[in-house]
């Protein structure tokens, strides 16, 4: 009976997820409906072991445990190279304050487990224990809640470069990124305009590209300028690109791209391609400029993904109704301990 359950708690959820993300690739609420589909497979994939069903559910335990020690150490390894390789910038040490933050959380965690074990030790430290106790108990589970909403943020935001999607497009949008001595085309950048260029060369009817991003005030051109030399240099006609470059944030980007669209006849297809990090962000703007749109991400080097990913979390999460999401349930996940504090 409880291996049905959950099989078909397993499929409810896997539905569930696949109507959304249908309906709309952007909503917020299709990361929950991915990380409990998966949730409710691995319990469902436990039971269905059989006669190795503890063995599964121990394994899987001890995998969870292991990423999660772990987890600090890589991050703030990560935070090392980004700050070696990127220079010093609120950015590029974002992986290292989480790291940071999360290895607190989980020394935090480890005081509350040992914590038991000085009551009644010694009658003097009683009282310092139950609030070293406390605090820890509020800062481990605090951290335990970031952490989680972080992996679910995460999970989706990788589940979508896996997603297969359609290769007929009209047309094609590269979000812009900053000039190297205001006129040289990044890496990063770079990386956008070869994936868009590998997009547009399998289509079978190549897209009109649209290249998007002003003049910057370091800048000599404009990064639409920038792009559409690379791409001309990468042998794509000039008749097959549309400059757009008076936007200065991914919004305009997207908002001034919809509006070169609708101004043209025919059907208008879009997709769009930016850094594989920003994809759901980015996706997320399309709804609100009301362009029904297809991301595509590019290649980002290893060892900035976890900072990019950071930031996308903490962009999306700066949005008004999505900070009151986490902050009331953060506020749910402490209540249990301040009405124990106040209840001694």
């Amino acid at each position: 009976m409880t291996d049905v359950f959950y099989t078909n708690t397993a499929l409810f959820f896997w539905i569930l997820f696949f109507l959304a993300f249908a309906k709309d690739r952007s909503r917020y609420r299709n990361c929950f409906l991915l990380f409990f589909a998966l949730l409710s497979s691995i319990a469902a994939l436990s039971f269905l072991a059989g006669d190795h069903q503890k063995e599964a559910i121990m394994t899987f335990a001890y995998i969870t445990l292991f990423t999660i020690l772990f987890v600090p150490l890589i991050l703030v390894s990560n935070g090392l190279i980004m700050l070696k390789r990127e220079g010093r910038s609120l950015s590029t040490i974002l992986s290292l304050a989480f790291g940071l933050l999360i290895g607190f959380g989980e020394l935090a965690t480890f005081i509350v487990v040992l914590i038991p074990n000085f009551r009644g030790y010694d009658p003097q430290f009683e009282k310092a224990a139950d609030g070293i106790g406390y605090a820890s108990i509020l800062i481990s589970v605090s951290v335990i809640y970031i952490s989680m909403m972080f992996v679910i943020f995460m999970i989706y935001s990788l589940f979508l470069q896996i997603i297969p999607h359609k290769k007929d497009f009209d047309y094609l949008i590269i979000h812009g990124a900053g000039l190297l001595d205001g006129r040289r085309v990044s890496k990063l950048l770079a990386d956008r305009l070869d994936k868009a260029i590998l997009v547009y060369r399998k289509d079978p009817t190549p897209p009109i590209l649209i290249p998007s991003g002003g003049k910057g005030s370091d800048e000599a051109i404009s990064e639409a300028e920038a792009m559409a030399e690379y791409l001309i240099a990468k042998g794509i006609p000039e008749d097959k690109i549309i400059k757009e470059d008076q936007s200065a944030t991914t919004f305009e980007n997207l908002k001034n791209s919809k509006a070169i669209i609708d101004s043209m006849a025919g059907s208008r297809y879009t997709a769009l391609v930016t850094s594989n990090y920003h994809v759901y962000r980015a996706l997320r703007y399309c709804r609100a400029v009301g362009l029904d749109c297809t991301g595509i991400g590019s290649h980002v080097a290893l060892y900035y993904w976890p900072s990019a990913l950071i930031r996308e979390f903490i962009a999306v999460h700066a949005e008004k109704k999505h900070l009151l999401l986490l902050a009331a349930g953060w506020i749910l996940c402490i209540l249990p301990v301040v009405f124990d504090m106040m209840a001694q």
